[in-house]
């Protein structure tokens, strides 16, 4: 219990300490026009309260991952809390207020653009197929999930079926409405919901018989797998995930000032590393290992959240728990949509004010996503976990080559992003959806790959400052 403790006391200590460094680090300017009123158009460019702002990021973010990514993750043992607590700090929550913070200073470009106009032209086309592919998958799983979680918790009285298209009618609406007509007024309701169910299995936990293992370096997973690269993309929300790059810049639209900025980015990744702290520990104190693996195994994370939910508090505080399970996935079903929408719209550079430019984009999109619940793409999924953190890697250079064009300490972003593109091309040289090398190998392919990148960094950054970038994209 004393680890678990602690951790949640040095999360919420780095909000307040390394979060506003990285907040005055990059120097917000609250005089500065954010793109909701500078780009104003009652759609996505729309002011909301920062609080408002804050609970929508959240949940934006989320999906299953601070739950589901911890369940699995316990299966190593307490090891996975220092991934949590180190990962969210100083990788997952800075990753997030620059992707953010950088999209606000670029009139709210999504992460495609960015890598255009930092990393060059390349990117940005290899990032928009990431970040779309991501997407997609992202939000058609967010479609089955939550549709399976409600059937369970209705004891099957509703099909799934039936569930998968109300929510898909759900899903439609906000992506194409105004983001504060839907989202932004179900999100403090949906929020209220998540965070009623987290805390209070966080305290059932706390006040139970069962035992919060203390912090241990040992690995426990009773399959054996390696800690490195495999936990690093088992919990990938919750520590580090790129698809909050493809979030972030959804809220960079309706922020009214850049000093919310820690609160509404660094702050929820903080508070979503609190959730799956929450969630790993329940996993860890009420199950073994084996017996974990095995529920897991025969009914997916989704029979651990609804047995923990039960045996904590049970029939009714239980049901208010899988209810903000629920939650997560569908609201981030629902801004995966809404992102792709954007992202496509920028890419072929088409306004969204008028509902039938929105609709072009919009019909396709659902119409893949429906004809994707209809197969198996389990081995496309596979790809997902790799692809979510190649793409935090990316925003992570992104934000690196921002800072060292400002003259500034890039060191912060830098070391995050060596580290999990280490982890990239470990993962994929040795998983056999990759390359199937030796694990030994990969360990050093993948330090003369990285090493390649970080000189392929150096000679774009050069590149930026002979052209004056600082001035040019940088400072629009």
């Amino acid at each position: 219990m004393i680890t678990f403790l602690a951790s949640i006391v040095i999360l919420v200590a780095a909000y307040f300490t390394y979060g506003k460094y990285i907040e005055k680090l990059f120097g917000p300017a609250e005089s500065r026009k954010t793109p909701a009123y500078a780009n104003r158009d009652g759609i996505d460019f729309v002011p909301m309260n920062k609080h408002k702002n804050a609970m929508i990021q959240l949940l934006n973010i989320a999906g299953t991952g601070p739950i589901f990514g911890p369940i699995m993750g316990a299966l190593y043992g307490p090891v996975a809390f220092l991934w949590i607590v180190l990962g969210s700090i100083f990788a997952g929550a800075v990753h997030d207020y620059l992707t953010g913070m950088i999209s606000i200073r670029n009139k709210g470009a999504h992460i495609p653009e960015l890598a255009g106009k930092f990393l060059g032209q390349a990117s940005k086309h290899v990032v928009n197929f990431f970040a779309l592919l991501l997407l997609l998958l992202v939000g058609t799983v967010f479609v089955t999930t939550p549709a399976s979680l409600l059937s369970i918790l209705m004891d099957g009285k509703v099909a799934v079926g039936v569930l998968i298209g109300v929510i898909f009618v759900y899903y439609f609406l906000s992506t194409v409405l105004p983001i504060d007509k839907i989202i932004g007024r179900l999100y403090p309701y949906f929020g209220a919901i998540l965070l009623l169910g987290t805390f209070g299995v966080g305290i059932g936990l706390l006040f139970s018989d069962y035992k919060i293992p203390e912090l241990s370096l040992t690995n426990m997973h009773p399959g054996n797998l390696p800690i490195f690269p495999i936990l690093f993309f088992t919990i990938t929300c919750g520590a580090l995930s790129g698809f909050h790059a493809t979030q972030s810049p959804i809220i960079s639209r309706t922020t009214q000032n850049e000093s919310q900025g820690r609160y509404i980015f660094y702050g929820m990744m903080i508070a979503e590393a609190i959730i799956a702290m929450i969630w790993a520990a329940a996993a860890m104190s009420i199950f073994d290992g084996q017996s974990l693996s095995g529920l897991i195994s025969s009914g997916t994370p989704s029979a651990v959240v609804n047995e923990v939910s039960m045996t904590l508090l049970g029939a009714v505080g239980g049901t208010i728990a899988v209810l903000g399970a629920i939650v997560l996935p569908i609201t981030s079903g629902d801004t995966a949509f809404r992102a792709a929408r954007s992202i496509i719209a920028d890419y072929i550079k088409l306004d969204q004010q008028k509902i039938m430019k929105r609709l072009i984009i919009a019909v396709p999109l659902f119409a893949i996503s429906l004809i994707l619940t209809q197969i198996d793409f389990n081995l496309l999924w596979r790809y997902f976990s790799w692809a979510n953190q190649a793409t935090a890697s990316i925003a992570l250079w992104i934000a690196t080559m921002y800072l060292y064009i400002q003259g500034k300490n890039y060191l912060v972003s830098m070391a995050p992003a060596v580290f999990i593109t280490y982890m990239v091309f470990v993962y994929i040289l040795n998983q056999k959806i990759g390359f199937n090398l030796d694990l030994n190998v990969s360990y050093i392919i993948g330090i003369f790959l990285t090493a390649a990148i970080i000189g392929m960094f150096y000679a774009k950054a050069r590149q930026n400052r002979v052209n004056d970038v600082k001035t040019s994209v940088v400072v629009e």
